[in-house]
This record gives C-alpha cells, sequence and structure tokens, in this order.
C-alpha cells in the first residue's frame, strides 16, 4: 500500500475518530546504544498477517500501567526485556482490521523501551522477524506517518534526557 493509497484509507475513517469511535492500544519503541559509538538502533518486528514492519503492541491490560503494557508486548512479539518509560514518548493512529472483517481506528500511545536483554524464545517467535535499524531507517520501513516521526525523534529524545540527567547530578 503506498503512502497516499493509505493516508486515503486512513482519512475515509476520520468520521470514527471524531466521534471517539477508536480503540487504544499500547506500544514500545524498543532501542539499544552500541558499546563501541553510543549509537542507537532500534527494533522493528513483523505483523503476523501481513509482514510489514511494526513495533510491539497490544490492548489494555487490568491491572496493568500502560508503560507495562508496553514492556510485557516487547517480550510477547520480540523477546525484549527493559524498562519502559512511564511517559509516553508520543501517539500515532492506524486501522486495526479486525476478524470481523471491518478496519476500525486505533490510537497507540508509545514508549521508549531502553532494552535490557533479548531472548530467541518467546512467546511470539517463529511467528516474526526482528531486524534492528538506524532510527532513521526504521522510519522509512514502517508504513504509518505518525510512528515514522516518532522514529525520526528518538535520537533527539534520547540525546536530551542523556544531557539532563547529567546536569541534574551535578
Amino acid at each position: 500500500m503506498t503512502k497516499k493509497t493509505y493516508l486515503r484509507h486512513l482519512a475515509s475513517e476520520a468520521d470514527k475518530l471524531f466521534n471517539g469511535q477508536t480503540i487504544e492500544q499500547f506500544a514500545a519503541i524498543c532501542y539499544r546504544r552500541q558499546s563501541d559509538s553510543q549509537d542507537v538502533e532500534v527494533l522493528l518486528i513483523t505483523s503476523r498477517e501481513s509482514g510489514r514492519w511494526v513495533i510491539p503492541k497490544g490492548w489494555p491490560m487490568d491491572k496493568k500501567l500502560p508503560h507495562q503494557v508496553a514492556e510485557r508486548e516487547a517480550w510477547e512479539e520480540a523477546g525484549v526485556k527493559g524498562k519502559a518509560s512511564k511517559k509516553s514518548f508520543g501517539y500515532y493512529t492506524y486501522l486495526k482490521s479486525l476478524d470481523t472483517g471491518t478496519t476500525v481506528p486505533s490510537v497507540v500511545q508509545v514508549h521508549l523501551l531502553e532494552v535490557g536483554s533479548v531472548s530467541a524464545q518467546f512467546p511470539e517467535s517463529g511467528q516474526r522477524r526482528l531486524k534492528w535499524f538506524a532510527p532513521n531507517e526504521a522510519a522509512a520501513q514502517v508504513r504509518e506517518p505518525e510512528l515514522k516521526g516518532l522514529l525520526r525523534m528518538v535520537e533527539g529524545a534520547l540525546a536530551r534526557n542523556t544531557k539532563t540527567k547529567g546536569t541534574a547530578t551535578k
């Protein structure tokens, strides 16, 4: 699906967005720093249905805060263990295809998750491919325009967080 086609399809569902007929999901942008250069990489996974590149995301869970859901989805879908920021990094919208064949706009709250470890064995291993990308390369791989923007902002946000933490400890 081309960018124009995707945006046209999303726009056709705008009335659902404006009328609050949306679903909510929580997601993680999983990142790591290369030890030798401190360059940032982000992890993309393939969706089970279409095989397109996405980030781990899922439905709200009882007794779990949004950042905890993001951590859980990162484990289940990508084998990632790490610490997600409690504060959301941003939001993006996409059209979720339901089992009924209909689509509904999904508003996804995204959290940055610093990867501590990656396991080869996890609940959805064998159902998805995983690949590390530089943030700008990751942005080029995903379809959703708002997610592209969030991925392009990762390095700057992490640099600001590091700078803020450094001055707070002095």
